[in-house]
């Protein structure tokens, strides 16, 4: 059989998921296998489906007899196919042809791969690199330099300490990336224990999943979730929920092409109601769901905003350090020349190479001490830490970048079902006997408040005329499972203390009535208990035609009265209220029969008629709780929420108004017309819409590349196996644990653990926490580096021995330890209430704003101002002695003052954007910034107290401690000073926090909408009532005019009437016939003229 080459006469229901198809494995020719059709020609009936390729390959029939299967028998549990001799295993053939049903594995990540991944990065490649030079040069200055008779050797411990940095960085990354995996392998871990029922030699038997192969004859019942993809064979009434996989969130009937239904069934599809059988035709990598789960595995992330922002600090930051250190080796150089020409003797080689070398030493030292080694280590901690404690709030984060993304992100486009709402249709509102339920809350009220007779017949109605039942889901959780509307009504009479099972024990069916897509109803008749002969007809369905079919209706009181044209009508009102509101309306009504007008009661058509209308139920997917306020707390913050669903138009506006999602002004449009749009339209409506409704994966697909395009950062939510090319394409993706498929897992990078919106918010916040413990850091690392390179340099270029303000062990201290104790304690504190109240940043925004480069410029040239200060009068401000020992203790209080500004430099740091006056908010909830700094001043006490010779320092008296202790805390009132400084960003051409280039601005506001909705609201209300008025007017003038024209009209016959004969000596004015122009003619006349 030839393969198909084109998509024959039918039209796809959907267009590929995967364009030109996926990996898989080699093309197979149907002449060279055992069967009669090839894998290609199986597949390519199923994406997109395509009935004229099922029609091309013989139907189901021809299908079966290719495969070498009987419907009615199965394949045979021993199956041996094929011309040799040998045994070989069952199924060997075919699955060799069409494979088997389990994926290839994947090559798991190693630690040393995450370790590698983790170093390549350009910052720790330059530190590595610093740290080598600074280890080789400290070597040599204590073996041969100017440190080889110290009793204590230190010149190697700073360049080790860089690389113990990078290691730490590099392992804590990996830890971090390697626990990750691990969690999201165990929440994606499928039991391997799952069975499905086969026919297999004309038996029904169980077998796992991995056993399945192409050409077995598949059994379906309610609740499956099918695991490949196959073609419908037989069955009854059988529906499956597809939306997991195409987004049609519509129940989909399944049937023969004959009976123009849907033939195929997807892997991922749960079955609904009904029952069937099968013929499998793809399975593992070839199958629907396999297919895209091998496009999963494929392509890699992109670099996120801050690491590339960070990369390029990294670079600048090297230049002018290099820069800096040429400039002090220069300057050192041509000072120890000139000082050398104008001594009397020169000095000898050897003692200039020496000092050459001590000069190459502080050089290289200024470089060490310019590279930020504690950044990486803020960015780790800060993302380590923000994604423990997301896991917490329900965020698994999948990828450590996506947490600082989330924070920039700008568009946030989300899923309806199961993310905004419960994915759980429930009865929401009813209106029975007369008693009205308005909200989900009133349901027990609303039960209670109702006549026993109307309880009876009510729950009565909901448990017989219905094919929903109690059981378990494919996670072992207990729902009702079958058509959502029937799940909906047994749901609300559960509520209302309902046992649904014993009510079916207890009325047996006598006659069932399907429902059907035609008739829109389902009838269901029962013996009523106690009466014999007697049988109560249950009838629900579309609310329109069961109100046609009722004649009477029970009323407050419980009795069946006359259904006349006033309670119809009201009927038809409360009707329209619930559709416009977005509910799907059901309508319950009964009747009572006798045993002889049973069995007179057609096998086809139920006996709608004369029915007695017991009420409507209104029902819908409720919101979940919060969601509404969480979409508030995205508006707040900047965030644009879109929301793009299957369902149609009417009910995405109703739930997106609900949710507060679809605003005044705000658009809400169709994928059919999405698509129909240029990409130049659809970048002009983007700023306008809001909620996309009968959305395609492709649609979702598209959304996302234009605004990407428009320089927005957007997070996409997806909870199916159509959503995962949305997700991958993403900036930031969400999928959902729970009602998520392993597809859509595997292609998100942060997965909601309780699939509720609210957690996407709460990653803003740590997203945005993140950003902000950077720049914290950042300000707090950059203050202390020019400050160190300043001081270094200034005080080596004019002190007479050319030796600097701090020791190299000293600067270590400073430099590095203070450093990763500043990055652990900036990179821990939580996100604040006050986090949302700013827009988000501009994906191309600079790393570091004018209010921050104000306070790290204020904060240096005050450390280096005050440090100088110690350093030339010191021994008169403190009354030091001009001897060695004072000079020691003086430079040790240098020493400390200088880690004290640091220490108050964090609390400085704290705070970051402009209007944040106090630093010290919510200081007593960080207890890890507490913590951290009552550690560098134990820390500090002890070098000073003991650190004797290795860090050059003698132990200080009390008032020595406190002078350096009230210098550090100076820091906090210049730190004050400095931001009530005004905003001079433009002189500079620096980036203000509060800037266009800073923060991102939808291009039409919310409130531009508003006003502009308001503005047509308005022109709209001043044509209607210029209409009104030019109406009145034109009828007054009509008016006018039909009174003149009588007026005439009497006028001529009064001079008709005077020159006939008259019979009577007087003259008589006879009236006009039209009493109504007449009366109009008397009121417009002068009373003078009104008399005989």
């Amino acid at each position: 059989m030839a393969p198909a080459t084109g998509a024959g006469g039918g039209s796809s229901e959907r267009t590929p998921l995967l364009p030109g198809g996926t990996t898989a494995p080699q093309t197979t020719s149907a002449a060279g296998n055992a069967f009669g059709v090839t894998p290609e020609q199986l597949t390519g009936m199923l994406d997109p489906k395509d009935p004229a390729k099922l029609q091309e390959l013989g139907g189901p029939e021809r299908i079966c007899q290719a495969l070498q299967v009987d419907p009615k028998l199965g394949l045979k549990q021993r199956e041996q196919l094929g011309g040799s001799g040998r045994q070989n295993e069952p199924f060997q053939t075919r699955r060799e042809v069409f494979g088997r049903n389990t994926l290839p594995e994947t090559h798991a990540v190693t630690f040393m791969q995450l370790l590698r991944d983790a170093y390549n990065d350009r910052t720790l490649i330059m530190l590595t690199i610093a740290s080598f030079v600074s280890l080789a040069v400290g070597v040599y200055d204590d073996v041969l330099g100017s440190h080889k008779d110290d009793e204590v050797k230190v010149g190697w411990v700073e360049g080790a300490a860089i690389f113990l940095a990078v290691l730490v960085v590099c392992f804590t990354n990996a830890i971090n990336d390697y626990q990750k995996e691990k969690q999201f392998q165990k929440l994606n871990a499928k039991k391997e224990d799952r069975t499905v029922k086969v026919l297999r030699d004309g038996n029904e038997v169980e077998i796992g999943v991995q056993e399945i192969n192409v050409g077995d004859i598949l059994l379906i019942e309610p609740g499956d979730i099918i695991p490949v993809d196959g073609v419908y064979l037989s069955g009854h009434n059988m529906t499956c929920d597809e939306s997991s996989a195409t987004g049609e969130s519509d129940a989909i009937k399944k049937g023969t092409a004959d009976e123009d239904r849907d033939p195929f069934i997807l892997s991922g599809a749960k079955v609904l109601e009904g029952v069937g059988k099968m013929v499998v035709v793809a399975v593992g990598p070839r199958s629907f769901y396999g297919k895209i789960m091998m496009a999963m595995r494929q392509g890699g992330g992109a670099e996120t905003p801050l690491q590339r922002k960070l990369d390029v600090l990294a670079e600048q930051i090297a230049k002018y350090g290099m820069s800096a250190a040429i400039l002090l080796l220069m300057t050192l150089t041509i000072k120890y020349l000139v000082s050398c020409a104008l001594a009397p003797e020169f000095p000898p080689y050897s003692i200039m190479f020496s000092h050459f070398v001590s000069i190459v030493i502080e050089s290289i030292t200024v470089v060490v001490v310019a590279v930020p080694e504690g950044l990486p280590m803020a960015v780790t901690i800060a993302l380590a830490y923000a994604t423990t404690k997301m896991l917490r709030d329900g965020n698994l984060v999948r990828q450590l970048a996506a947490c600082e993304t989330m924070g920039g992100a700008t568009v946030v486009c989300t899923d309806k079902t199961g993310t905004l709402t419960q994915n759980k249709m429930t009865v929401v509102r009813g209106y029975v006997a007369g008693v009205e339920m308005a909200s989900l809350s009133e349901e027990q009220a609303f039960f209670k408040a109702l006549p026993a007779d109307v309880q009876h017949v009510l729950l009565e109605g909901i448990a017989v005329n219905s094919t929903a039942f109690e059981g378990p889901d494919e996670k072992g959780r207990i729902e009702f499972i079958g058509s959502k509307s029937e799940c909906a009504l047994l749901g609300f009479g559960k509520t209302c203390g309902l046992d649904y099972r014993s009510k079916r024990a207890d009325c047996k069916p006598a006659r069932v009535y399907p429902f059907s897509s035609e008739k829109k109803t389902m009838t269901t008749i029962v013996p009523i208990a106690g009466q014999d002969g007697q049988f109560r007809v249950h009838a629900k369905g579309a609310s329109e035609i069961v109100l046609a079919a009722c004649t009477r209706y029970m009323n407050k009181s419980g009795n069946v009265v006359e259904l006349d044209d006033a309670v119809r009508n009201d009927l038809l009102r409360r009707i329209s209220v619930f559709a416009n509101s977005a509910l799907r309306t059901f309508a319950l009504a009964f009747k009572t029969i006798g045993a002889a007008e049973l069995d007179g009661c057609s096998d086809d058509e139920a006996p709608l008629s004369n029915l007695v209308w017991i009420g409507l139920a209104g029902i819908q997917d409720p919101l979940r709780p919060g969601v509404r306020h969480a979409v508030e707390d995205c508006h707040r913050a900047g965030v644009i929420v879109r929301m793009i669903t299957g369902d149609n138009i009417e009910t995405a506006r109703a739930i997106g108004r609900n949710a507060g999602i679809l605003t005044k002004g705000g658009q809400a449009i169709t994928g059919p017309q999405w698509r129909r749009m240029t990409p130049e339209q659809q970048h002009a409506a983007l700023a306008r819409i809001q909620v996309m409704a009968r959305s395609s994966p492709l649609d979702k697909q598209i959304m996302v590349e234009r605004l990407q395009e428009r320089g927005e950062v957007v997070a996409m939510t997806g909870d199916g196996t159509n959503d995962s090319p949305a997700l991958k394409l993403a900036d930031v993706g969400f999928s959902m644990g729970i009602a998520g498929t392993e597809v859509a897992k595997e292609a998100s990078d942060i997965i909601l653990m309780d699939d509720d919106f609210k957690s996407i918010v709460k990653a803003l916040r740590w997203g945005r926490a993140v950003n902000d413990s950077v720049r914290k850091f950042l300000q707090f690392q950059l203050t202390v580096n020019i400050t160190a390179v300043v001081l270094t340099f200034v005080s080596a270029a004019f002190s007479a021995d050319g030796q600097s303000a701090l020791t190299a062990v000293q600067l270590l201290w400073v430099n590095m330890i203070m450093d990763t104790l500043a990055a652990l304690a900036l990179a821990t504190e939580g996100p604040t209430d006050a986090i949302l109240d700013r827009p988000p940043q501009q994906r191309n925004s600079a790393l570091i704003t004018f209010e921050m480069w104000r306070m790290i410029i204020g904060q240096a040239l005050f450390q280096v101002a005050i440090n100088l200060l110690l350093l030339g009068h010191g021994l008169e401000i403190f009354h030091l002695p001009a001897t060695a020992a004072g000079v020691a203790a003086l430079r040790t209080m240098v020493f400390n003052a200088f880690v004290f500004l640091q220490v108050f430099n964090q609390i400085n740091c704290r705070r970051i954007q402009p209007n944040e006056f106090n630093v010290f908010a919510n200081i007593h909830r960080d207890h890890g910034f507490i913590l951290v700094q009552i550690f560098i001043v134990a820390a500090q006490w002890l070098l000073v107290s003991y650190g004797g010779v290795a860090f050059s320092t003698v132990p200080l008296t009390a008032v020595q401690w406190a002078g350096t202790l009230f210098i550090g805390m100076l820091s906090l009132p210049v730190g004050l000073l400095i931001r009530t400084l005004p905003d001079l960003s433009a002189c500079f051409g620096l980036e203000s926090a509060n800037s266009s280039a800073q923060q991102h601005r939808p291009e039409v506001s919310m409130a531009r909408m508003r006003m502009e909705a308001s503005v047509k609201d308005v022109q709209h209300a001043v044509k209607f009532f210029s209409a009104l008025r030019n109406s009145q007017i034109a009828t007054k003038k009509a008016s006018d005019s039909d009174i003149a024209n009588n007026f005439l009209s009497s006028a001529a016959s009064v001079a008709r009437a005077s020159t006939l004969p008259s019979t009577s000596s007087s003259s008589t004015v006879v009236a006009p016939s039209t009493s109504s122009s007449w009366s109009k003619l008397k009121s417009a006349m002068p009373k003078s003229n009104t008399q005989g």
